[in-house]
């Protein structure tokens, strides 16, 4: 049996929970949204999901649910943002604006938070800006799960990045992926259904490959997307979320109970593309992604999402009856 709710009610579903386990009006404001687009837009491992986690972070004062985040302006393309041990989206939240003021201004601006959780998807952090205009990109390293390719042990987090770019009257595109060959959050759902993971992109606690989500999470590590490519990308994350914004690196662990996230870093850097790429830049970026659809069954980047996105709009976010129980459950 399922259930289907609309965004809004779902939303104010959502807010209930963080707000009767700890979080301020606002905050939860903030993250309800997110995690409502994320689950309205598709994947589940990083939307509803994430719920009861949050909830746990909540709980055990792992988070400061009524952080207020410190913003600097630090220099005329920088902004600095302590989230205070709050979620990342609600320093980026309270940041974005002279972040896009400064971009405009500059024709580039960098964001760095510190002191930070982040907990869910990484686009909703890049699409705003290009709803602006604004070519995005977005860095977030998480807790070690990913061993380095020809590594023994869990160095890396699951590092994913994000980019967005705008379009000519239509949703911007946008992309969002981890460095690992699969996200942690995918591991967990596969373990919630009892399903088990693709071959080739886990080992256990004893290096061996295995397609377990238990022996992953147990001990074992995931391993990154195209072997050493993606054991570089990693890399890159960490050097940009973590020491570029005074961030914790992935192996720099706290085994909190009821911490399912890193105390890391964000890095936001957003472009102008008036005046770095000039007023022909959305023609020469319309005129690549016609190229990309037109190559056989090639899509881009999102459109998947955007589908999603209009049908839960026009029919509403359907949830197995279990998992609405759950969060109502969760809501008192």
């Amino acid at each position: 049996m399922t259930v289907a709710l609309s965004v809004a009610a779902l939303t104010s579903l959502v807010n209930r929970i963080l707000v009767s386990h700890g979080m301020s009006e606002d905050n939860a404001a903030i993250m309800s949204a997110i995690v409502v687009a994320v689950e309205r837009d598709g994947p589940r491992s990083h939307g509803l999901f994430r719920v009861p986690g949050m909830v746990e972070m909540l709980k055990s004062g792992w988070v400061d649910g009524h952080a207020v985040p410190s913003v600097e302006d630090k220099a005329p393309g920088l902004v600095l943002v302590n989230a205070q041990n709050g979620f990342a989206q609600i320093a980026l939240a309270a940041a974005r604006s002279l972040l896009i003021e400064k971009t405009r201004s500059q024709g580039i601006g960098m964001l760095a938070i510190r002191n930070s959780h982040h907990f869910c998807a990484l686009w909703p952090d890049v699409e705003p800006l290009a709803e602006h205009g604004l070519v995005a990109l977005a860095f977030v390293n998480t807790r070690s799960y990913v061993v380095p390719a020809g590594g023994r042990a869990r160095l890396y987090g699951t590092n994913p990045m994000a980019f967005a770019c705008p379009r000519q009257d239509r949703p911007p595109m946008v992309w969002d992926q981890a460095s690992a060959a699969m996200a942690h959050g995918e591991v967990l759902l596969a373990r919630r259904h009892g399903k088990t993971l693709p071959a080739g992109v886990a080992r256990d606690r004893d290096g061996r490959p295995t397609t377990d989500p238990d022996a992953m999470i147990q001990g074992g590590a995931l391993l990154p997307f195209g072997a050493y490519k993606g054991s570089s990308i990693a890399l890159m994350v960490e050097i940009m979320s973590a020491a570029l914004t005074g961030g914790h690196f992935g192996f720099e662990d706290d085994n909190n109970p009821g911490g399912y996230t890193k105390n890391a870093g964000e890095l936001v850097i957003a472009i102008d593309p008036e005046m770095s790429g000039g007023p022909l830049f959305r023609d020469r970026a319309e005129g690549l992604f016609r190229r990309v659809v037109e190559n056989g069954n090639a899509r881009l980047p999102g459109d998947r999402r955007h589908a999603e996105r209009g049908r839960a709009t026009e029919h509403g976010i359907t949830l197995e009856r279990a998992a609405y129980d759950a969060l109502v459950r969760l809501s008192v």
